[in-house]
C-alpha cells in the first residue's frame, strides 16, 4: 500500500479531515482542559491527537512539518467549531442508528475494493482503530446533518434568479469552465476600523510576498489562514465558475494552474487564491438519466428503526411474491411527491440523488426490485424502469444553474453560519500563551 487508508478515505468521507473524539486519545497521566465551548469542552488529549494527524497529513505531502506549538491555536478552533455544531446535533435529537453508521463504514470500505475485514486490517496498518475511524465517521455524519436542517434548508433560489443565471456571461461561462482551487484567507473582525483593514491587508500582502518567493501555499494555508479548510491546506475542491462571484471568475479564465492571486478584498478580510487545476471547455451533449420508482418508509417516534426495516423487508417480499409495485406504493409509501404516483419517480438525473440511493439504483438491474437499503430519509425498496442518454434540454440547463447557484448560496451561508455559532457561543480558551478569549 503506497498511501495510507487515511488519504483514500479523505475524499470519501463526508468532511475533508477525520474528526477525532475525545475519549479516542492515548491514555494521559494528566489531562486538562484547553478550552471551554457552551456546556462541554476541549480536552488537551483531543487537541494533541488532532495536531498528530495534522502533521502527519503534512509529512505525507512531502513538505516540511511544523512543530506542534505553531499549530496549536488553528487546530483548536477547528476542535471548537466542531464542538459547537455536535452540541447543535445533540440538541436537536440528531441520532446516528448503528445501521446508519454500519452502512457508512461498508460504503467506505468497498469504495476502497475492500471487504469490511480488509478494511480493519488496512486502518491498523495506518494507526487507527476501527472502533476510532467508525466514531470520527458517526460524527461527521452529524455535523453534515446539522449544516443540512441549519444551512442548506433556508436556501432558497428562484425561477427569474436561475433565468438571469443563465442569460449571464458568467452562466454562460460556467458551463464550460471549472477550477479546482485552494485559499488562504486573512481575516478583518466585524465592525473593523481602517487601522485593523490596513493590518489585515499588509499581513495579506506579506503571505502573497512569500508564495511569490517560492513558499509552499499549502504550509502557508495551514499556518495563517483562518478560512474553514485552512488545515487542508486551504484545498477548496473544485468550483463552476457560476459558483464564484463575477470577479473572481473573470480573474481565474485568465490564470494558468499553479498560479495565484494577489490579495483580494472581500467582507470579512483578504483572500489569495490558488489555481490548482482547471478542466471544461466543451460542452457536455447527453445526460444520463433512470426512469426509477420506490418505496420510502420512515422511522418515527411510534416506529423504531427495527420495525421500520422490518416493513420495507415484508413489502420487497410481497413484490416478489407478485403483488402490484404502483399499488403498494400509494399504500406504503411515505415519500409524497411519488406515493400518489405509485411510487414513480419519472426520469432522474442520478447526480440529483442521494449517494446511497444513486449507487443502489446504479447497480440494479431493470425490472428487479432491490433490497431494502437505508439513507437519510429512511428505508427504501426501488425498481430501474429504463435507463437512456438524452440530450441536454433547457430544464436539464436550468438544473444545472439550480444547483450551481444553491451551492453558490451555501458555501456563503456555511461561513456565515459558522461565523455567527461562534461569536454567539461561549468560549474560553485556557491554551498556555493564547488570548484567553471568552464570549
Amino acid at each position: 500500500m503506497k498511501t495510507k487508508l487515511i488519504d483514500r478515505l479523505r475524499p470519501l468521507m463526508l468532511g475533508a479531515v477525520l474528526l477525532s473524539g475525545a475519549a479516542h486519545a492515548a491514555p494521559q497521566s494528566l489531562d486538562r482542559v484547553v478550552a471551554i465551548v457552551d456546556n462541554d469542552v476541549v480536552m488537551q488529549s483531543q487537541l494533541d491527537q488532532r495536531v498528530r494527524e495534522v502533521q502527519q497529513t503534512i509529512a505525507k505531502r512531502g513538505g516540511g512539518v511544523p512543530p506542534a506549538g505553531a499549530l496549536e491555536q488553528q487546530v483548536l478552533e477547528r476542535l471548537i467549531v466542531e464542538n459547537l455544531q455536535l452540541q447543535i446535533g445533540e440538541r436537536s435529537g440528531i441520532r446516528i442508528t448503528d445501521e446508519e453508521l454500519n452502512q457508512a463504514v461498508g460504503t467506505i470500505a468497498q469504495r476502497n475494493g475492500m471487504s469490511l475485514e480488509q478494511f480493519r486490517a488496512a486502518l491498523a496498518h495506518d494507526g487507527l482503530s476501527f472502533d476510532d475511524a467508525r466514531e470520527q465517521i458517526k460524527r461527521e455524519m452529524i455535523i453534515s446533518r446539522v449544516r443540512q436542517r441549519r444551512v442548506a434548508e433556508r436556501i432558497q433560489v428562484s425561477e427569474q434568479e436561475v433565468k438571469n443565471f443563465l442569460n449571464s456571461d458568467l452562466g454562460k461561462m460556467q458551463m464550460s469552465e471549472e477550477y479546482r482551487l485552494a485559499n488562504i484567507l486573512i481575516p478583518t473582525p466585524e465592525g473593523a476600523n481602517s487601522e485593523a483593514i490596513q493590518a489585515a491587508a499588509r499581513q495579506a500582502g506579506g503571505v502573497y510576498q512569500q508564495l511569490k518567493q517560492g513558499a509552499d501555499f499549502g504550509q502557508l494555508a495551514i499556518a495563517r489562514s483562518a478560512s474553514e479548510n485552512a488545515l487542508e491546506g486551504g484545498e477548496m475542491g473544485w468550483r463552476k465558475a457560476g459558483q464564484l462571484p463575477p470577479d473572481f471568475a473573470k480573474m481565474l479564465s485568465s490564470m494558468s494552474a499553479g498560479d495565484v492571486t494577489q490579495p483580494i478584498r472581500i467582507p470579512n478580510g483578504f483572500i489569495i487564491l490558488k489555481l490548482e487545476e482547471k478542466r471544461g471547455g466543451s460542452e457536455s451533449v447527453l445526460r444520463d438519466e433512470v426512469h426509477v420508482r420506490h418505496i420510502l418508509i420512515k422511522p418515527s417516534e411510534i416506529r423504531s428503526e427495527a420495525a421500520t426495516k422490518e416493513l420495507a423487508e415484508k413489502l420487497y417480499d410481497r413484490i416478489n411474491s407478485g403483488e402490484d409495485f404502483a399499488t403498494l406504493a400509494k399504500s406504503f409509501s411515505e415519500d409524497p411527491g411519488s406515493a400518489l404516483h405509485g411510487g414513480d419517480l419519472n426520469w432522474v438525473d442520478p447526480d440529483s440523488l442521494v449517494p446511497e440511493f444513486r449507487e443502489q439504483m446504479a447497480d440494479a438491474k431493470q425490472g428487479v426490485v432491490t433490497k431494502p437499503f437505508r439513507t437519510q430519509y429512511g428505508w427504501h425498496v426501488l425498481e430501474v424502469l429504463g435507463r437512456r442518454a438524452t440530450d441536454s434540454t433547457e430544464k436539464a440547463r436550468e438544473q444545472q444553474a439550480m444547483s450551481v447557484l444553491r451551492n453558490r448560496k451555501y458555501d456563503e451561508e456555511l461561513q456565515t453560519w459558522l461565523r455567527q455559532i461562534r461569536d454567539e457561543a461561549y468560549v474560553e480558551v485556557k491554551l498556555p500563551g493564547a488570548d484567553q478569549a471568552t464570549q
